[in-house]
């Protein structure tokens, strides 16, 4: 009984009817919002573009402004609404302005990515390709908050939230993109997207729609009602499928990732060792493991490959590559060895060993100092240099000297993304905000599109 009262209780804050509009309101609001004729035509071809330029160029911020603008939720709801309502007549109006919006949509992108000058896929753009379940998660709850809010009072900023949430122009550019330019694994990949999120905001809107009671149309025949219901039903099975296939794909790739990094650091990390990378060949069933400074003896080797098994990695062979530069540790660690055992040598002697030690780790962490910085760098200079391809960081010895160490000095070797090399200004502004990043003494920058 007390549990029951409590429920009551309870379910007084999550009940919604209060806060209901007038249904007849929100059917001709939500029936207003279908048609894709004069302005409402012109803002979606509009929207398009700038969707385009924000994936052309890689901007997020325009990304989001064409979301905001863009009117494709309103057929997408008109179809859940017309189902949840056992409306024929604006199903099919729906139906036909959400053919006729995706179609301008595609085209309008096409013609966009045949004429821009830019070509490379962006980021931006590759995101919209690879759709998973999650996508299914984001459209469903998206449509969900965007009836909910269409339905009732106090709507506030949910609208343009689900607008961005949901994503639907972004996908459709790119489908137009890989049209443009022969890519045609991105134009499925991306149209798939859009479906995904298309289907699972209109169930979501028949679910709100079921949820808060609206008034049913009737059939001329009730077998038809059961009919449009099953026809729905079949589209969100058929859509799940493979985006449940490509999650449980990612997820399987995440756990396996995550094994071979536990059994790296468990079983094969060791002082005076540094892994510097790690490569899985699947097709060869191999794991190769780069490192440098103190040897992963043999014996040490095959105990962790009997151990692989323990880390998800059964049948897998391990590969250990020892780095070039660590034979020099190698031997220093020999002699210092020998030294404490024999006892035959003197303190200046084991001073100096243990310095060069030191030198030579100094060296092989600087090497891997750089590596690091150069992809962290090179994500802040595709914002300020669009046109730079590709970043490598190395140190490098003056003319006349015997160690790098004798100078801090850097050279920044850069590739451009059309080819044609930096103008001088640009390269000057460059070298200028790299040698200020990386904390450079001295910085040179070299222009692969220049020897070419």
């Amino acid at each position: 009984m007390e549990i029951g009262k409590i429920i009551e209780k309870v379910g007084i804050f999550f009940d919604i009817m209060p806060d209901k509009e007038n249904e007849q309101e929100i059917i001709a609001q939500i029936s207003s919002g279908v048609s894709f004729r004069g302005a409402n035509l012109w803002v979606l071809i509009f929207a398009i573009f700038i969707a385009s330029l924000g994936l052309n160029v890689n901007s997020t911020a325009v990304i989001i402004g064409a979301m905001l603008i863009s009117p494709l939720m309103g057929p997408i709801i008109g179809m859940g609404l017309a189902v949840g309502i056992n409306d024929l007549n604006l199903l099919k109006r729906s139906a036909k302005n959400y053919g006729v919006a995706t179609l301008i949509s595609v085209l309008t992108a096409t013609v966009y990515f045949l004429i821009s000058p830019l070509s490379e896929a962006q980021s931006e753009l590759l995101a919209r390709t690879s759709p998973t379940l999650y996508d299914v998660l984001i459209a469903f709850c998206g449509g969900a908050a965007g009836i909910i809010a269409l339905c009732t009072r106090g709507k506030g900023n949910v609208i343009p939230g689900v607008a961005i949430a949901t994503a639907l122009m972004p996908p459709l550019c790119t489908a137009g993109f890989g049209l443009a330019t022969g890519h045609w694994l991105y134009f499925l990949g991306a149209f798939y997207l859009f479906f995904i999120n298309t289907v699972f905001i209109a169930l979501a809107t028949f679910c709100g729609v079921r949820f808060l009671h609206f008034s049913q149309t009737k059939f001329v025949s009730s077998a038809n009602a059961i009919k449009a219901r099953r026809i729905m039903m079949v589209l969100v099975v058929i859509t799940m499928l493979p985006a449940a296939f490509m999650t449980m794909n990612i997820v399987q790739q995440s756990v396996f990732n995550n094994n071979v990094n536990r059994f790296i650091k468990a079983e094969l990390q060791q002082r005076g060792t540094q892994i510097i990378s790690n490569n899985v060949d699947q097709d060869s069933m191999r794991l190769r493991i780069v490192a440098v400074g103190r040897e992963i003896t043999e014996a040490h080797q095959r105990e962790a490959q009997k151990r692989m098994e323990f880390y998800g990695l059964h049948g897998y062979e391990l590969r250990v590559i020892q780095g070039a530069q660590s034979d020099s540790l190698i031997l220093l660690n020999n002699e210092l060895s020998a030294m404490n055992t024999s006892r035959k040598t003197d303190r200046q002697q084991l001073v100096n060993l243990t310095a060069q030690v030191s030198t030579l780790s100094s060296q092989l962490e600087e090497y891997t100092h750089y590596e690091a910085l150069s992809k962290d760098v090179g994500h802040e200079l595709t914002t300020l240099f669009p046109q730079v391809g590709t970043l490598s960081l190395a140190r490098v010895a003056l003319p006349g000297t015997d160690s790098i160490a004798a100078g801090h000095y850097i050279a920044a070797i850069i590739s451009t993304a059309n080819t044609r090399p930096l103008p001088k200004a640009d390269a000057e502004k460059l070298r200028q905000w790299l040698q200020v990043r990386v904390k450079a003494d001295s910085l040179i920058v070299v222009d692969a599109a220049q020897y070419r």
